[in-house]
């Protein structure tokens, strides 16, 4: 059997904190006890929050840290047509339809409803699609597409399930629930989900799969908040015909309210860290991994 691969897949829109650390450690030190190899992936489809200086810094944080990667790295904003004839793919299936609602329009649509019933959410708790843009005719959409409006592209789920049939996953971390062994995947619960824009022909529930079979990932190690998503990522690798890799959901780091660190809500960042003199064994034990054998 060949040595496993690992990969560890930043987005440069922000700069990486504890919770990033714990995962590309946690990421290197599977690959240095396995004999496997580690690689790095930057995961820059958002081309509005993404920046140079933030892939820099992703680059001299894991270097302080003495997390080294394999080969090169792949750049998603590199391989956008390859996203793009993916999705081609699936919408000559008629897996896929553009829908034509803002968020905004989205969130106003939902509101009325739950003033009616409670709208279905998916498991981060944000609504389905209502799914209007389905039931457009094709004239329709072919007349709003010519004028220019945005839109996104989504899968039919209804029909992607009917092709795929019941689908699971090999896990070997845990999820919410202390979930591990083999998973049932339920992509369902996602509605139907996007994957590309008009602006970007692609998702990262589109790229990740696609990017981690050609890559020859076998081992995919990140946070229990993708736990679910690994649902959507089994049905996109069964309609595109690529390989699964084995998971491995890890715990995630949170804050002193018990929010999970994120970019978002100002976690302290590494440089910040590496500024105040923090070492990197001194990261290692603030987020609960042992020195290296």
């Amino acid at each position: 059997m060949p040595p496993p691969v690992f990969r560890f897949a930043p987005s440069p829109n922000g700069y990486l904190h504890l919770g990033h650390a714990y995962s590309a450690l946690l990421n290197a030190d599977l690959a240095r006890a396995s004999g496997g190899t580690l690689l790095l992936r930057i995961e820059d489809i958002d081309r509005t929050r993404c920046r140079p200086e933030f892939e820099q810094a992703i680059y001299e944080d894991l270097a302080w840290l003495g997390v080294a990667w394999d080969g090169e790295v792949r750049r998603q904003s590199d391989h956008l047509e390859l996203y793009r004839s993916a999705v081609e793919r699936l919408a000559a299936r008629g897996l896929v339809y553009p829908a034509f609602e803002s968020r905004a329009e989205i969130a106003r649509l939902v509101a009325a409803q739950d003033q009616v019933a409670e709208w279905p959410r998916d498991p981060d708790g944000a609504p389905l699609y209502p799914g209007i843009g389905q039931r457009l005719a094709a004239v329709e959409r072919a007349e709003l597409i010519a004028a220019g409006i945005p839109y996104a592209l989504r899968l039919d789920m209804a029909a992607a399930l009917a092709l795929a049939g019941e689908l699971s996953w090999r896990e070997l971390g845990s999820g919410p629930g202390g979930e591990a062994g083999t998973i049932g995947a339920r992509p369902e619960a996602w509605g139907d989900v996007i994957v590309a824009r008009k602006e970007t022909p692609t998702s990262y529930h589109l790229s990740v799969v696609i990017d981690d079979a050609l890559q020859g990932v076998t081992e995919v190690v990140r946070g229990a908040d993708l736990f679910w998503s690994t649902s959507v990522h089994r049905l996109l690798q069964h309609l595109l015909g690529l390989p699964p890799p084995v998971y491995r959901h890890h715990a995630l780091l949170r804050d002193a309210e018990g929010r999970k660190l994120s970019k978002s809500t100002g976690a302290t960042g590494l440089r910040e860290l590496r500024a105040a003199g923090v070492t990197p064994a001194e990261v290692r034990t603030m987020v609960g991994l042992a020195a290296p054998a």
